[in-house]
């Protein structure tokens, strides 16, 4: 199989329908918050293949957040493992990133939490504000983001389908730092719009469409 072998530390569940995977991390593997890998796997003697974003920064181990799909072909299987087994790696990939230079404004839709978490517990680590604005019905990652919050990050939760609140969120917080959004198409460009509608400049945001 391609990529790199690496071996899954621990699984554990984040949130609904929605896993931590965490890998321990190879030689020579360096990833900044914001960027993700390709992760191939063979349950049922078929390789499968998919994209997923660093939820952690990189130490002995790294982690990504892992949507269950109960029909997919890999998300169940992954969920499912207990740890100690073996799944192949390519990457990082991506010039989305978090160096450690600025306050942030992370905006995330789904399963977009994942590096929005990161990015921001980067920001607190390196002494910088940091905003999560976070849209989802079932939110994952919440002791996390109350952690965040206990050290000083403003968090905004937003119902999934309250479009407007979404808007006023962007609005009251787009300028506290450099901003990032990730999600799914409808949602970035929703935030895209939300920052150009507060007189902001979207093409200075950082955005990761997941298609």
């Amino acid at each position: 199989m391609e990529g790199t072998s690496v071996t899954v530390a621990s699984v554990s569940e984040v949130g609904p329908d929605t896993v931590a995977l965490e890998l321990e991390t190879p030689e020579g593997f360096d990833a900044l918050p914001g960027q993700f890998v390709l992760l191939r796997a063979e349950p049922e003697d078929e390789v499968v293949s998919r994209h997923y974003t660093l939820s952690s920064s990189v130490d002995d181990t790294f982690e990504l957040t892992v949507g269950i799909d109960p029909d997919g072909d890999l998300s169940p299987w992954l969920a499912d493992l207990e740890g100690g087994e073996t799944v192949h790696i390519e990457g990082p990939f991506g010039t989305i990133t978090y160096e450690g230079g600025d306050d942030i404004v992370a905006i995330a839709g789904g399963p977009g939490v994942g590096p929005a978490v990161a990015i921001a517990e980067a920001a607190e680590e390196a002494g910088h504000g940091a905003v999560v604005i976070y849209q989802d019905d079932e939110p994952a990652h919440v002791d996390r983001l109350e952690a965040l919050e206990d050290a000083g990050a403003t968090v905004v939760f937003v119902d999934e389908d309250a479009d407007d609140d979404l808007a006023d969120a962007v609005a009251s917080h787009h300028e506290a730092g450099q901003a990032y959004a990730f999600g799914f198409d409808d949602f970035v460009t929703a935030v895209a719009e939300a920052i150009e509608d507060a007189g902001g400049d979207a093409d200075q945001a950082l955005i990761e469409n997941f298609g």
